[in-house]
């Protein structure tokens, strides 16, 4: 351990990522916010963020470093400003169940989400419009959504202890569903040259 615990939030921490110069951390937690750390001292920068009516499942930077996006049981995915703390597009809403997972694609101007409703939707990370979804093809709740380095497919974990990979455009199943594990597949992501996916259950 290269640093005392961090702390700030008062009940479990669901998410955590790195900003991509590494300098700050963020947070999503049980008690409905969002914490941004110094990722050396440990020390809040912004927040506790509040904004979501339910716990928060997923965060992550975008790839500006300017923004976060966060995905809530109040079934709703939220940009935020990663310097003010506001919230910079209306709650984005077109699921019906709690978003489990969010991420960014490369370029930063798309965000997937991944649902207790088993869709998968694509946003706009500007405007906050859905275009694309909701993406049907799991038989269970979705828990963990990345997308590929070249922005073209997206790869899904799910509590039907499957994996997908769609096409960001159409939405269709381009790989899978893939078997192999016996529980919830809570983690996916692409190797960094789009031809492996590894995940975790």
């Amino acid at each position: 351990m290269v640093a005392d615990p961090f702390k700030g939030h008062t009940d479990c921490v669901h998410s955590v990522a790195f900003s991509p110069d590494g300098k700050q951390l963020v947070s999503g937690s049980q008690d409905m916010t969002i914490c941004i750390l110094d990722a050396e001292t440990g020390q809040i920068v912004a927040g506790p963020l509040e904004g979501h009516t339910d716990a928060v499942h997923s965060v992550v930077f975008l790839s500006d470093g300017k923004h976060i996006v966060s995905g809530s049981g109040d079934q709703t995915v939220c940009i935020w400003d990663a310097k003010t703390g506001q919230i910079v597009a209306a709650p984005f809403e077109g699921h019906t169940g709690a978003v489990y997972s969010v991420a960014s694609s490369p370029d930063g101007k798309q965000v997937v989400s991944g649902s207790q409703d088993r869709t998968i939707c694509i946003w706009d990370a500007e405007t906050g419009q859905m275009i694309a979804g909701p993406f049907k093809g799991h038989m269970g709740a979705i828990f963990s959504v990345a997308f590929s380095p070249d922005g073209k497919c997206v790869v899904t974990g799910s509590q039907d202890k499957t994996i997908c990979i769609l096409d960001v455009k159409t939405g269709q199943i381009v790989a899978g569903p893939f078997e192999g594990h016996r529980e919830t597949v809570f983690y996916v992501s692409f190797s960094l040259d789009n031809t492996q996916v590894i995940s975790g259950s």
